[in-house]
């Protein structure tokens, strides 16, 4: 790591052993310190993460917002830099960072990502223009929302940079149900307590769109058989979490 650097690199993570090293690596010569919080990994995640200087703190989840909250808080640099397990930065990204942390009117930058799917770079489906909002001034910075889709309040100006974030999502199609599981819970869970009641009718008409949406309008059809695949998941991943709000009224009647 690079002690003079303003920067703390943030990870939240579960079971991740596989991986993790990279995402740190991918960051090393760029963040003076690595933060790590574990939600109670049955994997060796936190240790792959400490010999390779993180320090790690086990918290178990209840949420992306308080998740991540949390580790801001252990964040003792003047800029903040999250990234998933899954995300490496790329070298030119790095070096972009680097000089844009010195301007003082920012407050915060969103990375533009490439998202890769079974391996393969998705040049459409949606996915070739993806923003987020992932290097923030600390003090300036707190996470609001809820169980999902999480996202930053911050008081300042935002810029973005123009080199990618590399986001190796899903490597197989069984690891990509298995988050698929766990998020359309996490989704029906936060729908459930925010009001929201299953309707029928607007579920079955929502989804021709959906698919349609991802595969033609967003010219899914261009990434061959991976962007048949993603706009196909996708469109489910809206039908199962409208299902388990379903569960969830049954269960509440």
């Amino acid at each position: 790591m690079q002690e003079t650097s303003p920067i703390s690199l943030f990870i939240i993570a579960h079971n991740e052993a596989h991986r993790i090293a990279a995402c740190i690596e991918s960051a090393r010569g760029l963040v003076r310190e690595v933060i790590v919080i574990d939600d109670c990994s049955s994997d060796n995640t936190p240790q792959v993460a400490k010999e390779l200087g993180a320090q790690v703190f086990e918290r178990k989840f209840d949420g992306f917002t308080n998740q991540k909250n949390f580790a801001l808080s252990k964040v003792t640099s003047e800029w903040a830099l999250n990234l998933d397990a899954d995300e490496r930065l790329s070298p030119e990204l790095k070096a972009e960072i680097s000089r844009a942390v010195a301007n003082e009117k920012i407050a915060g930058y969103e990375l533009p990502f490439c998202n890769y799917f079974l391996g393969k770079k998705m040049r459409f489906s949606g996915l070739n223009k993806e923003k987020h909002l992932r290097l923030v001034r600390t003090q300036q910075a707190n996470y609001v929302g809820g169980l999902v889709h999480e996202g930053l309040d911050i008081s300042g100006k935002i810029a973005c940079l123009t080199h990618c974030v590399n986001h190796f999502s899903y490597d197989t199609i069984e690891a990509y149900f298995t988050k698929f599981n766990s998020y359309t819970s996490l989704a029906a869970a936060q729908m459930h307590h925010n009001g929201k009641r299953f309707h029928l009718c607007s579920v079955l008409a929502r989804l021709p769109f959906e698919f349609i949406k991802r595969y033609v309008i967003k010219l899914g059809f261009l990434d061959g058989m991976r962007g048949l695949l993603w706009a196909s998941f996708s469109t489910y991943y809206v039908f199962v979490k409208y299902v388990k709000l379903w569960q969830l009224e049954q269960g509440s009647k």
